[in-house]
């Protein structure tokens, strides 16, 4: 039996960045997101967001690849809040997402880091946030490389 511990920070956003998630409806989708992900064998330790986007903190299993479960949390989550009739229009995942390691020793400070995007949020809209993440961990954006 291998033994494996891979942690992940994954962030996603709405399709266009609309503002879904209200206050109302954040609590359940999340609740939605931690079940179905359960049920697909995927260990969700935390999960939480702001009205136009998510954090989630995930431990990878051996046969996973971060592509499938950012698909299986994404895929199935929107499908279930456009049943349900939660949002007033057509309610979608943006394609792209972010998604980092994190070491066992950052585990509890990303914890925090998510458990408060309420607190983030009140100082800095989410392009904010998402571009210091993107330079924190030394990305650029797609359409930067072009420049």
């Amino acid at each position: 039996m291998p033994y494996v511990k891979v942690w992940l920070h994954i962030v996603w956003s709405t399709k266009n960045r609309i503002p879904f998630l209200k206050p109302q409806i954040r609590p359940q989708v999340f609740q939605h997101i931690r079940n179905n992900a359960k049920k697909k064998g995927i260990f969700l330790d935390f999960i939480n967001g702001w009205e136009e986007h998510v954090h989630s903190l995930v431990s990878l299993g051996t046969e996973q690849t971060i592509a499938d479960i950012v698909r299986l949390m994404k895929g199935e989550s929107s499908h279930w809040i456009n049943k349900e009739g939660m949002t007033k229009t057509k309610f979608g995942w943006q394609n792209e997402y972010f998604c980092v390691g994190v070491s066992e020793s950052m585990l509890e400070a990303t914890r925090e880091y998510i458990k408060n995007q309420e607190h983030h949020h009140s100082r800095r809209t989410f392009e904010k946030e998402f571009d210091l993440m993107l330079k924190k961990f030394g990305f650029q954006r797609f359409e930067d490389s072009w420049d």
